[in-house]
């Protein structure tokens, strides 16, 4: 079991989820960590743990997407992990801090949001499914955002006014900015 693995075992076993439906995904994750040793690495076909950062800005008004550009759609910042991560939380700050541009992210240990979804592009041996864990990110030492080369653009939204009405990302603004 490497670091990374036994990290995302300890913290999602440890996770208090916000509500059953959050609870039941934390058990799913746990239960693949506990069968697959691999489970944290993009090469566990077709399940495999994601990392991800959602920025706010200091008093939570606004919140930082980027619109992706394989998906074409607004979404937090997020990826496969990497060999290198250590932490779920060093993977979600270090996917924030490369798709956003921002250096100085600080981000909450603590896991905001798990979601459990299906990649149609993301292998060439076909759809995948992201276990993603989803902390929050709070600014640091700059607040203009680089738009990176898997974006098409990088902006601040009104956190009550954002570019989407995926309830899945709309869970993940409001329990972020509850944490506030």
């Amino acid at each position: 079991m490497t670091s990374l693995h036994a990290d995302a075992l300890g913290v999602l076993d440890g996770w208090t989820a916000p509500d059953d439906a959050q609870e039941a995904w934390r058990r799913e994750y746990v239960d693949h960590l506990r069968a697959r040793e691999d489970g944290v690495w993009k090469a566990c076909y077709p399940t495999h743990l994601t990392a991800g950062a959602l920025v706010l800005s200091h008093d939570g008004s606004e919140v930082l997407l980027n619109l992706h550009r394989k998906a074409q759609r607004w979404f937090a910042f997020g990826g496969h992990l990497e060999p290198g991560d250590t932490t779920l939380a060093a993977a979600a700050l270090r996917e924030g801090t490369e798709e956003s541009g921002l250096a100085g992210l600080v981000v909450d240990p603590v896991p905001v949001h798990l979601s459990l979804h299906t990649v149609e592009f993301c292998s060439p041996r076909g759809p995948v499914r992201h276990l993603d864990v989803r902390f929050l990110a709070r600014l640091g030492d700059s607040a203009d955002p680089v738009v990176s080369e898997e974006s098409l653009d990088v902006r601040w939204f009104d956190a009550d006014d954002v570019p989407t009405d995926e309830q899945d990302m709309l869970d993940l603004i409001r329990l972020a900015r509850e944490r506030i």
